[in-house]
């Protein structure tokens, strides 16, 4: 990195703040005595302000500290604003508020000389809009929520530690910069306390939790150890290969930036009776997902955005609200499902919402007759079916659509990457909507790098409790109470026992414990059929104590089951006991979960497992599971195994955010 042949006086370096940001070059020149004065009696400007001059002092171990606590992230070598190095007495630092990088060369505590070096920004425009973005990353990322000593954290400057509390902590600062005689006045503070390798300690203030993220990775990472360069030029390297993965991805995405569709229009009076027909209130969550929807469709880049929402929180309601828009603009589409039993009950649950609205809608699976199957496809092909709801069937080739524009996949998760591309394949420009309660990692991952919008539904429905979850080692007595204690109060039960070839003789067992349970069984190689009339049983009551497969994990909404048995929950991944869990509580009524297991099955890994399952019961928790389970089992493959060692040298957040980063960065 060169010098130029300019040497500056004075240097004023302001933080990183929307307010900053926003602010044009020529603006510091022409208020730079104003800034100056603010610092004597604004706290924000003398936290947000550094101002050196060439021979005066300035406490060198202040100037470092104030650095970090302004925003600016420490780096192996300086190049993009908002990034500072140290090499002994010499700082090299991009300040936001000009357009070359500086080199900074202190004797002791006096600045010795300021450079301007040959590092710079080409367009100030992109460079401020980059940085309002690693801001909004950030903060994204660094969800501190809940953290616990012991936890390991990743600090942007310095590594991977453990976090061992909050304390309070005092210590000297001046705020009288040229004066180095006065004495400082003691400050006193919130600190997260992170311990290193080697028992070296960091006290970051609480406030700047930006620089702070969770370790999403391997259980027990390497710990960092402070001071070291081995931190930055792992950084370093790590960002080169974010910022050569992250062209790559843009060429990938780059074709679906140019297809192009007619943007929707709006009919706010059959809008109108749809949304006064809905018989709860919407939560504020799910009316931000459906105006994230109407903006995403009011564009003429087709939509492509996820909806993260846990499980009972009102998903198939913003689907239902999308089709209509689709509809209204007589475009038709398909509603993908992975098994026929949620197929059938989304196929009722349209059919009851648009009964006064005239849309057609059918439903296209096992259930019917070839010769029903034939006049459905048919009727589709000439555009006389605007709604077509189905399972995997819909991928068949025989299905022809005259005019498909909205795709909707529920539960994303449940479909490869091969089976989503059949779909998209029969149209460019089609708009996808994704349902999920549980992303898979690779597209939390797409969600937060930008190339996929994501909106996230947490706020419970009015009503709705946490459903009580408790672990227990398995046995009848435990059973047979819990049963008829759900019966005595009117309610069904769900009873999960996932091995197809013994759940007969598991029935025969729950018959002799309670005699007055009327008992269905299903599992998933029933005849579809049959499938259907015992969950129409079990809807209407014939049926209160369903002995199931994990075949009931996705989407069944009875508003009477508020106890769940999971029978052996060893099994089960977190994800996936979280997804099972939600087939309860989906009403106002307190809902218990009870997870099973027996002795011999318990692993470290299985303990810990079930633990989260107890410590994470809040509503809304599906999000954080997911992040959860993958730390669990590892970051994997989330981009390909290329990647996993990236990821796990530096946390899922922070390879994520630098994705983020160099995804803005590279934009057109």
């Amino acid at each position: 990195m060169n010098t130029t042949s300019e040497d500056l006086n004075h240097l004023l370096i302001v933080g990183i703040t929307p307010y900053f940001i926003d602010k044009q070059g020529v603006w510091y020149n022409e208020n730079l005595q104003k800034i100056l004065d603010a610092r004597q009696s604004q706290p924000f400007f003398e936290d947000n302000v550094i101002y050196l001059q060439k021979d005066h002092s300035f406490q060198f171990s202040q100037f470092l500290r104030k650095l970090d606590e302004m925003g600016y992230e420490r780096v192996a070598k300086v190049s993009d604003p908002g990034e500072f190095s140290q090499r002994g007495g010499i700082v090299d630092v991009f300040p936001i508020n000009i357009k070359n990088a500086i080199r900074l060369d202190f004797l002791g505590n006096e600045v010795d000389a300021i450079k301007v070096l040959d590092t710079k920004i080409e367009n100030e425009e992109k460079s401020k809009e980059v940085l309002r973005k690693k801001l909004k990353s950030q903060k994204l990322f660094s969800e501190l929520k809940g953290l616990k000593a012991g936890d390991y954290l990743v600090h942007l400057d310095h590594g991977i530690a453990k976090f061992a509390g909050i304390e309070d902590f005092q210590f000297s600062v001046s705020k009288f910069h040229d004066s180095p005689e006065m004495e400082a006045p003691k400050v006193e503070n919130k600190y997260y306390v992170l311990e290193y390798d080697k028992g070296d300690k960091l006290y970051v203030p609480v406030g700047l939790e930006r620089k702070l993220s969770r370790y999403v990775g391997f259980q027990d990472p390497k710990v960092s150890r402070l001071g070291s360069v081995i931190w930055q030029n792992t950084k370093r390297a790590i960002k080169e290969g974010v910022e050569k993965l992250a062209k790559e991805l843009l060429q990938l995405y780059a074709q679906k930036e140019v297809v192009e569709r007619t943007p929707y229009i709006e009919d706010r009076e059959i809008e109108a009776q749809l949304r006064d027909s809905f018989a709860y209130q919407e939560t504020p969550d799910q009316m931000q997902a459906i105006e994230d929807i109407k903006q995403d469709l009011q564009k003429t880049k087709p939509m492509d955005r996820i909806i993260c929402g846990d499980v009972g929180f009102g998903k198939t309601e913003v689907a239902i609200r999308t089709a209509l828009l689709a509809s209204i603009n007589n475009r038709q589409t398909a509603l993908i499902c992975p098994t026929t039993i949620l197929a059938n009950q989304h196929f009722n649950s349209f059919k009851n919402r648009f009964n006064k609205i005239p849309i057609r809608i059918s439903l296209l699976s096992g259930l019917q007759t070839k010769t029903e199957q034939k006049k459905i496809l048919n009727n589709l092909k000439e555009g006389k079916i605007d709604i077509l709801i189905g399972t995997h069937r819909l991928l068949s080739k025989d299905v022809e659509y005259k005019n498909l524009q909205l795709l909707i996949i529920d539960d994303e998760q449940k479909f490869g990457v091969k089976q989503k591309e059949r779909l998209r394949q029969i149209k460019t420009s089609l708009d996808v909507l994704s349902l999920s309660a549980t992303p898979i990692p690779r597209t939390i991952y797409l969600a937060l790098s930008s190339l996929k919008n994501i909106s996230l539904m947490q706020t419970p429905p009015v009503g709705r409790q946490a459903i009580k979850t408790e672990v227990l080692e398995y046995s009848n007595k435990n059973i047979k109470k819990i049963i008829n204690t759900e019966l005595a109060r009117h309610g069904q039960v769900y009873f999960l026992h996932n091995r197809v070839q013994t759940i007969e003789t598991k029935a025969e067992e729950l018959k002799k414990l309670c005699p007055k349970a009327k008992l269905g069984v299903i599992h998933g190689q029933m005849p579809e059929k049959k499938l259907v009339q015992i969950m129409d049983d079990f809807q209407k009551e014939k049926i209160n104590v369903l002995l199931a497969t994990t075949i009931i994990e996705n989407g069944l909404d009875h508003a009477n089951v508020n106890t769940i048995i999971i029978e052996d929950a060893t099994r089960l991944g977190l994800s996936q006991a979280h997804q099972i869990r939600g087939r309860v509580g989906r009403s106002g009524t307190k809902s218990y979960a009870y997870f099973m297991y027996q002795e011999k099955s318990m692993t470290p890994l299985v303990q810990e497992r079930l633990k989260a399952l107890e410590d994470i019961q809040e509503l809304g928790a599906g999000y954080r599971i997911a992040i959860r389970d993958l730390e669990l089992r590892g970051a994997g493959n989330i981009l390909g195994k290329e990647q996993s060692g990236a990821i796990n040298k530096i946390g899922l957040n922070l390879y994520s955010q630098m994705i983020s980063e160099a995804i803005e960065k590279f934009k057109q």
